[in-house]
């Protein structure tokens, strides 16, 4: 891990602070700017169709931030992290959810008033005007995408289903902005409104095209990613190694993780977030999976020298957000993958690893791990057998005080499957660890 992060040392703002401030102030100016055009392009044709377009243009604001979220603007990504950036995706869809229905009910009921109708007559009617048209069908594309995300059935369905089913945001998002365009008020109630509505969709979906799709495409038409070698690590874990041409240019850190595809091997819609099991050297990647689902259990199958698609490196959970001297680094299962990248920085420092699994025959890399813990001089715990046995569980405040007594003195990094995870942060807030000392990734983005 590399050394100290100088200006959080200094007193400094820590980089993740730094792009929440960054990001705050922007929806906060939008939001002012938003309000301002809604005020001077006047009431609307009743008191209930003004607050219809109230929520209309807070909507489209929604859509944008949602566009942005998940452009994965390097920036961003790496001092916030994609599970964080996830978690917000999230609750900002199910706020969009909300707003376009109260935005498509108000529309129908204002013109019901007007026209002195049922509203079901208006809403027939209204079907067949183009711009509200376009907005019915978003907003049921919406609706659609926000019933599948719910836990209930989100679990229950493949990830690669529900990824499918969730890129038809992209077609609302579509929608929506012809609907906009269409009607006339939110656009052109001023040559400013015009201009503005016209910059925020541009760079929106500009940001989006530019990290999902361009970015990509040019990094792996440029490394030409290839599988070097397969090895099975246990009778349920395989890592692969992946070379390339100028690996030494991608921006890898240990901690972050890649979206792997093996086109032919599997789908080409079918890809998975692994960490990079190994620090990045500049002459190869290496991925480590447990055979969870079909796709990592099929990896060790994957043909030596056949292409691979990697989008990314993302991710957060790096030495960039180190402000202590020590730190702990703490992993659950295949969790041990970033963590042993980590292990594999210079200039790591004082190091203690606590490494939780069911049997020893189940800890991924252990040998690895031993021998890089070793050769800094650090302490590795090995934390095996069921939750709660022999006394206090693992992870609770008593345990990681005895397992590390100046825990608070250092950066704590966690990585492994949420119960772990939450389990571990409680047992933080229970020792007073700074929030700031404290950096964990979900890997169940999901």
């Amino acid at each position: 891990m590399a050394a100290v992060n100088n200006a959080v040392r200094r007193g400094g703002v820590a980089p993740v602070d730094a792009a929440r401030w960054a990001m705050w102030t922007c929806v906060i100016v939008n939001v002012v700017i938003v309000e301002a055009l809604f005020l001077g392009a006047g009431p609307g044709k009743n008191g209930v169709l003004t607050v219809a377009k109230f929520f209309g243009v807070h909507a489209a604001l929604l859509m944008l931030c949602q566009l942005l979220l998940v452009a994965r603007l390097p920036w961003l990504d790496r001092r916030i992290g994609m599970d964080r950036l996830t978690v917000w995706h999230r609750w900002v869809g199910f706020s969009l959810v909300w707003t376009v229905l109260t935005h498509a009910t108000l529309v129908v009921l204002g013109y019901a008033t007007l026209d002195d109708a049922s509203m079901g007559k208006t809403f027939l009617a209204l079907s067949g005007v183009p711009a509200s048209l376009l907005g019915i069908l978003a907003a049921a594309v919406i609706l659609v995408i926000a019933v599948v995300s719910t836990r209930s059935l989100r679990r229950r369905l493949r990830y690669e289903v529900w990824h499918g089913l969730h890129l038809l945001l992209y077609v609302a998002l579509g929608l929506s902005f012809v609907h906009q365009l269409l009607e006339t008020k939110t656009f052109t109630s001023s040559a400013f409104a015009t201009a503005y509505w016209w910059a925020l969709w541009l760079f929106a979906f500009g940001a989006l095209l530019a990290g999902r799709v361009a970015v990509p495409l040019w990094r792996n038409a440029h490394h030409r990613f290839r599988v070097a070698a397969v090895v099975p690590e246990s009778d349920h874990a395989v890592s692969v190694y992946v070379t390339g041409r100028h690996l030494g240019k991608l921006p890898a850190r240990a901690g972050q993780f890649c979206i792997w595809r093996f086109p032919g091997h599997n789908h080409w819609w079918t890809a998975n977030p692994f960490s990079l099991s190994a620090t990045p050297d500049g002459e190869g990647l290496r991925l480590t999976a447990k055979a969870a689902g079909g796709t990592s259990a099929g990896l060790r199958n994957v043909p030596v020298g056949s292409r691979v698609f990697v989008e990314g490196p993302y991710g957060a959970f790096t030495s960039l957000h180190r402000t202590r001297p020590g730190a702990v680094l703490i992993a659950g299962g295949v969790g041990i993958t970033p963590v042993r990248a980590l292990l594999g920085e210079q200039g790591t420092g004082d190091i203690v690893v606590l490494y939780r699994v069911r049997s020893e025959a189940d800890a991924v890399l252990l040998d690895e791990v031993r021998e890089l813990v070793a050769l800094r001089g650090g302490r590795l715990h090995l934390l095996t057998g069921r939750t709660g046995e022999g006394g206090a569980p693992p992870f609770g405040p008593d345990s990681l005080h005895r397992l590390v007594p100046d825990i608070t003195e250092r950066d704590v990094y966690v990585c492994g499957p949420p119960a772990m995870t939450t389990a571990v942060l409680s047992g933080l807030r229970d020792l007073k660890v700074p929030a700031r000392q404290v950096h964990a990734e979900r890997f169940g983005l999901a």
